[in-house]
């Protein structure tokens, strides 16, 4: 769901709806409990409240802390999966200059297509697929290299770093691949943020003020606040999706190195 919203919502839009259901909802309820319950407005209960308060809000703050932590972090482990894939890709593309001319122009033409596969499977990684095209162009560069048969000790030195670099490869993409079958909060963890988010509201939308027009302020600044906070957890809970989702930009670098530039 939370990959559905990012994707389809853009960020500004996103964050503003966030905070007028928020902060607007939250008013709204307050106005109500206003009307229903006029001995709200009193102060008798904020003495407990404020202890209550104080709690909830140090758990929140952690919580959220926490989360939002452990999803930057992925973002950034994923980062450097596909920073480090396309940086034995652009590597193996200049080894293979140090081949024969036959050898080499076979592996550049079948890196070639695997860089162009892995570009065009982009898009499906965030749903934790592949592509079928990009499985069959890492096999054939694969073959290119075990058909190549080096004839000086120089090739032979660039062979095993070349196939070192290739299995970095090959594992980076299927690092990156597993990241995106198993990304974001599960259910219970958006449960804990709702339940947590809705208990700081609660607190703050009964706490005693007698004077709407210093109550109502109150309460929609915090909205604002647990709305960027839920912004910001849907933002980082998918690494491929969103504004600050992992870029294919080194990617699309081995394709450059391997696509001569007009004249």
């Amino acid at each position: 769901m939370s990959r559905w919203i990012v994707s389809t919502i853009p960020p500004w839009l996103l964050l503003l709806g966030l905070i007028v259901i928020i902060s607007g909802g939250s008013v709204l309820v307050g106005i109500a409990l206003r009307k229903r319950f006029p001995r709200i407005t009193q102060d008798e209960h904020n003495d407990a409240l404020r202890f209550g308060y104080g709690v909830i809000g140090f758990v929140y703050a952690f919580f959220i802390g926490f989360v939002v932590s452990a999803m930057w972090g992925q973002e950034h482990d994923t980062d450097t999966l596909v920073r480090t894939e396309g940086a034995a890709g652009v590597q193996l593309a200049r080894d293979a200059s140090v081949f024969d001319q036959a050898d080499g122009d076979r592996i550049r033409k079948s890196l070639l297509s695997y860089g162009r596969a892995a570009e065009a499977e982009w898009p499906m990684v965030a749903r934790g697929q592949s592509l079928p095209e990009a499985d069959q162009a890492l096999t054939t560069l694969y073959q290119s290299y075990q058909e190549l048969i080096p004839r000086t000790d120089i090739q032979k030195s660039f062979l095993s770093t070349s196939l070192a670099n290739l299995d970095k490869l090959s594992q980076s993409r299927t690092e990156r691949i597993i990241v995106g079958t198993g990304v974001g909060p599960t259910w219970p963890l958006w449960a804990v943020i709702f339940l947590t988010s809705g208990l700081v509201m609660g607190c703050t939308i009964v706490y005693g003020v007698e004077k709407p027009a210093m109550h109502y302020p109150m309460v929609a600044i915090v909205g604002a606040m647990v709305a960027a906070n839920l912004f910001l957890v849907l933002e980082l809970s998918n690494p491929f999706v969103g504004d600050i989702s992992t870029s294919p930009e080194a990617l699309h670098k081995v394709i450059e190195v391997l696509t001569p530039s007009p004249s």
